[in-house]
Parts: structure tokens; sequence; C-alpha cells
């Protein structure tokens, strides 16, 4: 079926522990993932980037590195992402930083509640991003947001989208994990959230594993994949800023987002924390928009409708 898809670039790494992600959008488009997407058959409508303030690189206050800034680049997002799943097209986010889910799924989850839709969040990642400002050992709010998104956080964040939490814990999977603070592993316990991390993916394989993360959906719910380029091995994918070795390798990370695409539901999409200054030729760039090709259904030849 096609379908209209929507590109927001997002040029901020207000939330990063390190500069360059601000240049992530740009890096996509270079890596052609507009024409990747249209090649599907795909109308794909490039909104261009959003604006917002400069990244102050200060220090953390009260546990929290650029509140306002963090919050303003997030309310933007959150009115441009519901305005295009209002208007039935689907949205994808070329990231800037992981702070910006907090306004990406935030909207995804309003619109869910007015269509009266289950939500489902897989969130591939190395990272948990469950930390609070008790909890972070940086104060770098791209490893908070899940938290914030289950109402663990301050008000300017945690009130984006009008419902706090914009989320419950158990609307979200996490894959890929394998770096996660120790204060904030307790509260992952704490909270209930299903992580598969990569010790899971090792022992039961990436079948099983996107199998359990992708369990139950129906007609009824809307899926959305918020996917961290640092979820993959720095091997293939070195353009980030917090790499962290042992992730998942090339056949892993296709096989994962064939499965995604098998489903049918893919309705809304984060690409977040390409860091450019970190990359060589564009690689990683180049890596993440075949990873999407593979989102929107690219497969093998022994696939239907290869």
């Amino acid at each position: 079926m096609t379908k209209t898809i929507s590109l927001i670039g997002v040029p901020t790494d207000i939330g990063a522990g390190a500069r360059g992600a601000s240049m992530g959008p740009e890096a996509l488009r270079v890596a052609q993932i507009r024409e990747t997407i249209e090649a599907h058959g795909h109308t794909v409508i490039d909104q261009g980037n959003l604006a917002g303030p400069v990244n102050p690189w200060q220090p953390p206050v009260n546990g929290y590195r650029h509140l306002p800034e963090v919050q303003a680049w997030n309310e933007s997002l959150h009115e441009a992402m519901y305005r295009e799943l209002s208007a039935n097209r689907l949205p994808i986010i070329l990231g800037g930083d992981h702070c910006l889910g907090i306004g990406s799924i935030s909207a995804v989850a309003r619109f869910c509640r007015e269509q009266g839709k289950k939500l489902r969040v897989i969130w591939l990642d190395a990272h948990a991003d469950f930390n609070t400002s008790q909890l972070t050992p940086t104060g770098n709010i791209h490893g908070m947001p899940v938290a914030v998104l289950c109402g663990h956080g301050p008000d300017a964040l945690t009130h984006i989208g009008g419902t706090v939490p914009a989320m419950n814990s158990a609307d979200i999977r996490q894959v890929g994990i394998r770096s996660v603070d120790e204060g904030e592993k307790r509260f992952v316990h704490k909270e209930g959230l299903e992580v598969f991390d990569m010790r899971y993916i090792d022992e039961a394989g990436m079948k099983q594993t996107m199998s359990q993360a992708l369990a139950d959906l129906d007609d009824n719910t809307h899926l959305h994949v918020s996917f961290d380029v640092d979820f993959l091995d720095p091997a293939i994918a070195p353009g980030v800023g917090t790499t962290v070795a042992g992730g998942p390798t090339y056949r892993e990370a296709q096989l994962c987002m064939e499965m995604i695409a098998d489903t049918g539901r893919l309705a809304s999409l984060d690409i977040m924390e390409l860091n450019p200054a970190f990359d060589i030729h564009n690689k990683t760039a180049t890596l993440a928009v075949d990873l999407v090709d593979s989102l929107f259904g690219k497969s093998t030849l022994m696939r239907n409708g290869a």
C-alpha cells in the first residue's frame, strides 16, 4: 500500500554529550533517504528542518543540561509530528540527538489517544535512556527520554503533549541494550520495562527477539520505531557520539528491520544520534538509509514482493 511520507529534519545536539548530531539530517539527505523511500512507490514530502535555540554548551543545572533549550526543540517537534500524523502522513524524524524522542513520541501517544489506537514503541538503542536528574552521571537529556515519556522528569518535559505520563512502560520494547548506568538499571527493573538486551539477542537470536517485541500487534496498533544509530555495532556504524561495542551485526540489524516491515504496521519513525563528525565518508548515514530501505520492504529474492 502506497503512503505519503513526511521527512522532518531536527538539526540539534542539544541533549547530547558530544557536538555533531545537529548535522545528522543533512547526512541522511545526502545518503538519499528520500529517493530510497520513493523507490518503493511512496510519495515523500521533505518538510525541511525545524528551527530552535543554538546549543549553549553549558554544565548541568539541577541535574539537567540545557533544559530550556531541550524543551523548546521538543515542543516544536511535538507540534510538527502531530500535524503530520493528523494529515494521515507517516512522519520520519531526521535527528538530531535522542532527547528528541520526547517530542516525537509524545505526539504519537497524543494522536493514539485521540484516535483510540494502541501504541507500540520499538526502541532500538545501545542505551536504555531511562535516567533521571538523580541518576544521571552527566545531566545529558538524551539519556532520559524514555523516563520522561513514562512520567519521570521535569514538568517542562513530562507535560509536552498535555498528558502525564505520555505513555506507559508497557507500551515500549527496547532492543539491543548494552549500556545501562547502575542506578538506571535498578529503575528499569522497578518500572518493569521490557528490555531485550544484547545477551538476550545472543542467546535467543534476533528472530525470536523481534517476534516477542512485535507480539500482539493488531489492526488498531500504531507502531512507532525509534532508531538510535548507536544500536548498531560501531564496527559498521562509527558515526555516533556514544559508541558501545558489541551491538547487532549488519545481518541482525537487517533482520530486525525486515521483521518490522513484515508486520505492515510501521506508522512513524525516528532516526536519531547520527553524528557525521565521527563518521567516515558518510558510511553510517548510508547504512542507516539501507536499513530504512528494509523497513519499507526491501527483501531478498526469495521473498514475495521483492
